[in-house]
């Protein structure tokens, strides 16, 4: 897909030298910049929700679950 933006003119200079470098197009270098931007903004996205959960739900385990556990683990060496 096409599109236009702009760029303010360091920041293209230096993405067209850093693509020489890598040995890739300017697109490609941008097409990856841009995933890596929108996967960890996702991720972080994805956290938060998630930190949110936690901070409001009973993490606690009923008495005989931990009974069970240790039951199970016994004297095992660790």
């Amino acid at each position: 897909m096409k599109t236009d933006i702009s760029i303010p003119n360091p920041i293209h200079h230096a993405a067209e030298k850093l693509a020489k470098e890598l040995g890739i197009s300017l697109s490609e270098l941008y097409t990856a910049a841009l995933t890596t931007y929108v996967f960890e903004h996702e991720k972080k996205s994805v956290t938060e929700k998630l930190n949110d959960v936690y901070e409001n739900e009973d993490s606690t385990i009923e008495p005989e679950l931990v009974k069970m556990q240790v039951a199970i683990v016994g004297n095992e060496q660790w």
